[in-house]
């Protein structure tokens, strides 16, 4: 506010005063054609006073008596609706006609109202400058870099500010063309659009971007040329004029440099990578040199320590990337780790926990320079000038630290330079914190994977195995593919392999509680068909525990639904034959001893996990000496070919031949798998064996007490025929107890069988689905030792069901002379 005692030079000054209110007449005119305001520059013109013509009708100023109705029509349908321009026939006071150019906006009121501001320029006295001289003056002391050249396109006029650019005068520059003045292919550009303008007559436009002398920044020129015609309208000069744009040309950049980042880094889930997407935008567009360092527990996937970090630190170079072939400004290498002082710039950047911004020149970094000669040679020899140490920070916790060193641009970093830096660095750090975690997870899942699956394959009478696991590359996770190889009794001997869908920790431990529970059935002797029911009712249990688990709102991380496929084979080296059954799995394959190659026709059968749809078991007799492949969809199924004709890549890689099964599977693998595989892969390949007439030794028995001595007699017989003096002792007595057993408590048929492998295996079959059990014989009982006694002699015994009843076996170990 101003009082009275204000001094005049600190009292506001009006418009009014310096430029003149009686200079244009201005009246308001509302939407009805009525006055609302009048001026004194329109009584000047009128000779109305405000009072006598506020309040009334604008149609009787108008010489002509226009109808005030009309006067409102003609105001609503202007086009353009929002002014109106031209030369109008005045009534003036004393009733003589004056007529002036009239200019009316339409202008906003209260409310929702609008009203008509319309002006006249009213006759001025004489200025002290003439219009030409105003005009020369305007060219001269113009804002805007400009300058005029001839129809030779040599230069004719430069103004103050062009002087001022180039650091020339225009005495000093007058005649000369653009590529005499800024010598250069912008120029030679410039000059060219330039001879267009003379040509076509039409004005062009051009995007420079120059060095200038005194400027250690090129600088963004947006260039017009318009052609200066003469009074007969032919062009006489070219007008260039010029407009600095170097920062809005600089934001641009920017923002397109993070835009770039922002796509480019972390398309990966792999933290070298990511680093090096982050090293790889950056340079040229922002850095000479840039290199990425990490805590090692960070690099290896574990939690980084909390809160900043100070002292002497230890970095794991991940990235770096110059302009430059071959890094060659690097000392560090990648891969290694290397020591940081507490006064380096990256153990100041990480204590600080922000960026900093430094000149090769400050204290700190010559010192830490002259303690290593190897950085201040490299410093020397490449001629760095300007730094940038930033950390990398994401979710609180810090991960390593990004440095921007420049050496070949001549400009120093800024801080909008920082302020980009950081934002693509905090861009960097959350992609790389997420390629940690997965790491991590990855890792504990593969542990996970590794000691759930066989670590050695068991020697087997029945078959010879080789096997192949291949985890997925970093992007699709660890899966829940597995294999196993189970022995049975009878020197049988199953084959499995399964997956569970899905990836991570969560597959992993489904899979080993699969494996688990393929093993445990397997050892009931169930065939294949049952065994898939069973593991099929153990899936519906683990997924409803899984959606249990999640809470009635469904917090969970993942569906509580759990799927699995799986293929299981019992093949027996007696009979020569493979009983069969899958779980939406895909077929195995067969190679005949003779190199063809087939895919077993075998019902498909639903994956686990669905419920109530049977599965069906298919038995082939297999020739001794042929191959039985069991594998997962990660080897057949890609992106890059269609199953069919993976299909038929794999019998061709079947069909050649190996050295061993080892060979084999690799042949099969480099085959199918050219790369990485997508999805897990499981491969396990089986070479039947057989067991002739000469290691087996089978008696049909009548239920009757007294062929068990005779029983004893024949299968002491055999083993003295094979070799096994020592068994007989044992052996007799678990045959005599055996058939007395199946005698006593079964039925017909009885069969005693005798199999010679690296074991002895006694089998007693009968006619009954009753399975025996141990139980405790008291002290004055005559029967139910015989199962005990069999159980303590031999090295193990069970049963299994039969399609006639059951068969009961025991096992025992041959001792070195028997073997």
């Amino acid at each position: 506010m101003t009082g009275p005692d204000t001094p005049p030079h600190e009292q506001p000054v009006r418009s009014e005063d310096l430029i003149g209110e009686a200079s244009t007449a201005r009246a308001t005119v509302d939407g009805h054609g009525v006055v609302t305001q009048w001026n004194e520059g329109a009584e000047g013109l009128l000779g109305y006073r405000p009072e006598e013509i506020v309040g009334r009708s604008a149609a009787g100023l108008l010489a002509d008596h226009a109808n005030p109705r009309s006067v409102a029509e003609t105001l609503r349908t202007l086009n353009p609706p929002d002014r109106f321009r031209g030369r109008v026939a005045l009534l003036h006071r004393d009733g003589s006609r004056v007529t002036a150019g009239l200019l009316a906006h339409r202008v906003a009121a209260s409310g929702d109202a609008t009203e008509w501001l319309v002006v006249s320029p009213l006759p001025r006295p004489e200025r002290p400058l003439a219009d030409e001289e105003l005009l020369k003056h305007c060219f001269a002391q113009g804002p805007c870099t400009m300058a005029v050249y001839d129809t030779d396109l040599r230069l004719r006029w430069a103004n103050q500010d062009m002087e001022r650019v180039l650091g020339l005068t225009q005495e000093e520059i007058r005649g000369l063309r653009v590529p005499e003045i800024t010598p250069g292919p912008e120029a030679e550009e410039t000059e060219e659009r330039m001879l267009r303008v003379l040509e076509t007559g039409e004005e062009q436009h051009i995007e420079l971007f120059l060095r200038m002398p005194g400027r250690d920044r090129p600088v963004a020129w947006s260039t017009s040329l318009a052609p200066l015609r003469d009074g007969d309208g032919r062009v006489a000069a070219v007008m260039l004029s010029a407009h600095d744009r170097t920062p809005q040309h600089t934001t641009r950049q920017r923002l397109l440099l993070l835009n770039e980042a922002s796509v480019r880094i972390g398309s990966t889930l792999d933290i070298d990578r990511t680093a090096q997407e982050l090293a790889d935008v950056a340079v040229p567009e922002l850095a000479d040199f840039v290199t990425l360092d990490l805590l090692p527990s960070v690099h290896g996937g574990s939690e980084p320590r909390p809160g900043p970090l100070s002292g002497h630190v230890m970095l794991r170079r991940v990235a770096a990337r110059s302009v430059f072939a071959g890094t060659p400004e690097a000392v560090v290498e990648v891969g290694k780790v290397a020591a940081y002082p507490d006064f380096s710039p990256a153990a100041e950047c990480l204590k600080a926990e922000r960026g900093l911004l430094n000149r090769v020149t400050d204290p700190a970094v010559a010192r830490w320079a002259a303690e290593a000669p190897d950085r201040a040679a490299s410093i020397h020899r490449f001629g760095f000038h300007s730094t940038m140490a930033i950390p990398l920070r994401a979710r609180g916790t810090t991960l390593g630290v990004a440095t921007f060193s420049r050496h070949q641009r001549p400009e120093p970093f800024e801080e909008d330079d920082l302020l980009l830096a950081e934002e693509m660095t905090a861009r960097a750090a959350v992609c790389i914190d997420n390629a940690r975690r997965y790491t991590r997870e990855r890792n504990t899942a593969l542990a996970l994977q590794r000691s759930l699956l066989p670590r050695t394959l068991p020697h087997s009478a029945a078959v010879e195995v080789a096997s192949r696991y291949l985890p997925a590359g970093p992007q699709a996770g660890v899966g829940g593919d597995w294999f196993d190889v189970i022995p049975l009794s009878g020197a049988r001997v199953a084959l499995v392999v399964g997956d569970v869908v899905g990836h991570g920790v969560q597959a992993s431990a489904t899979m080993g509680r699969l494996r688990t529970a393929v093993r445990t059935l397997a050892d009931v002797d169930l065939a294949p068909d049952e065994l898939l029911t069973h593991l099929d009712d153990m899936v519906n249990h683990l997924s409803a525990e899984a959606e249990s688990a999640q809470g009635p709102m469904g917090a969970g991380a993942t569906s509580g639904d759990i799927g699995a496929t799986c293929l299981y084979a019992v093949y027996d080296p007696v009979s020569r034959r493979c009983s069969i059954a899958r779980a939406g799995h895909p077929p195995p394959a067969v190679v005949s001893p003779d190199g063809s190659v087939d895919l077993l026709d075998l019902p498909g059968g639903p994956p686990l996990g669905l419920g109530s749809l049977p599965f069906e078991t298919v038995e082939v007799e297999l020739a001794e000496g042929s191959l039985l492949a069991l594998y997962t969809d990660g080897l057949i199924e890609s992106r890059d070919q269609d199953v069919d004709r993976a299909l038929d890549t794999l019998r061709s890689a079947l069909a050649q031949p190996a050295e061993s099964l080892e060979a084999a599977c690799d042949v099969v693998i480099s085959k199918m798998l050219p790369s990485r595989p997508e999805d897990d892969v499981a491969l396990l390949l089986a070479r039947t064996r057989a067991l002739d007439a000469g290691h087996v030794a089978t008696w049909d028995l009548p239920a009757d007490p007294s062929v068990v001595a005779q029983a004893r007699r024949d299968a002491s017989a055999q083993l003295e025929a094979w070799g096994l003096g020592e068994a007989v002792f044992t052996t007799e007595l678990v045959v005599s107890e055996l058939i007395t057993n199946a005698i006593r408590h079964a039925k017909a048929p009885i069969q005693l069988r005798l199999i010679h492998d690296r074991t002895l295996i006694c089998e007693v079959s009968d006619g009954s689905g009753t399975a025996p059990h141990l139980r405790r014989a008291r002290t004055f009982d005559e029967g139910g030792r015989g199962l005990l006694l069999v159980a303590q002699l031999t090295q193990s015994w069970g049963t299994r069901q039969t399609g006639t009843g059951k068969t009961i076996w025991a096992e025992q170990a041959l001792s070195a002379a028997d073997g």
